[in-house]
This record gives C-alpha cells, sequence and structure tokens, in this order.
C-alpha cells in the first residue's frame, strides 16, 4: 500500500516542480544582478560545448569564439537553471526512494535474522529434549533389564 503512495509522491512533486522550474526562469531574465550572473554563467558553457565540439570534429580549437547575445545568453542560462531545478527535484526524489527502499531491506533483513535465530534456538531446544528422551529410554532399558524381563523396550536384545 505504501509503495504506490511514495511513488505518486515523487510524480506530484516532479510534475509541480516544472512550473517552479518555469518561474525560476523568468524571475531569473528579471533580476539584474541573476540576470548577469546567469549571462556569464551561459557564455561560458558557450565557449566550454564550442570548444568540445570542435575537438570533436576534428576543428581548431585555438580561434576566438564569439559570444553570444545578451538575449540568446540569458535565455540558454534561463533553460539551463530550469532544467537544473527539475533534474535536482527528481534526483533528490530518487535518492530518497532508494533510502526508503534500503531502509525497508534492513527491516526485512532484520527479520529473516530473528527468524533464523528462533529457529536455531527451537532446534537446540528440540535437540536437548530428544537427548532427554534417549536418556530416559536408556533407563527405561536398564531397568527392563535389571528386572529380568529378556527383551528391552527398543527391542535390540
Amino acid at each position: 500500500m505504501a509503495l504506490p503512495v511514495v511513488k505518486l509522491g515523487t510524480l506530484a512533486v516532479k510534475t509541480f516542480s516544472k512550473p517552479i522550474a518555469n518561474r525560476i526562469k523568468k524571475q531569473a531574465t528579471h533580476h539584474p544582478k541573476f540576470r548577469q550572473f546567469i549571462i556569464n554563467l551561459a557564455q561560458a558553457n558557450h565557449r566550454f560545448t564550442t570548444q568540445i565540439q570542435r575537438r570533436i570534429y576534428g576543428r581548431a580549437t585555438d580561434v576566438a569564439i564569439r559570444p553570444l547575445n545578451e538575449e540568446k545568453a540569458v535565455q540558454a542560462a534561463a533553460d539551463l537553471a530550469g532544467e537544473l531545478f527539475v533534474f535536482s527535484v527528481a534526483g533528490a526524489a530518487l535518492i530518497f526512494e532508494v533510502q526508503r527502499s534500503s531502509r525497508s531491506e534492513a527491516r526485512k533483513e532484520e527479520l529473516r535474522r530473528q527468524e533464523l535465530e528462533a529457529m536455531k534456538r527451537r532446534d537446540e531446544e528440540l535437540a536437548r529434549e530428544v537427548e532427554l528422551l534417549r536418556q530416559r529410554v536408556e533407563e527405561l532399558d536398564r531397568l527392563a533389564k535389571g528386572r529380568g524381563l529378556t527383551e528391552g523396550f527398543r527391542g535390540d536384545s
């Protein structure tokens, strides 16, 4: 019962995170300091990805890379910020699910260990009981032979 509820809850969190990500994207374009920060971030990302692409395609990497215009940089960084938020929420939900699952497995393992201990104790009790019964049978056998009965209870004479 709990598993479907948890999965439904994580799905709801991921679904609700998308509008929040869109709101972050919108705010990123309006706040002046954050806007400058994301422009710088987008330009750095643009330079890095362009250099990687040039290396992959075997082109010269020492050429100057034209920066993005301000609006494209803001849009690219805002999209990146929104996607990072959604990814972070999904990652947090995944971590939560893994931890919940590992706690559940640990509880099951503890129950199995307790059941095994109980079976071992029961086995030891049964072994003591069998030994006690064997001793009683031997004693009865010895008493029966002492009274002159030719055959013991076990029928081995």
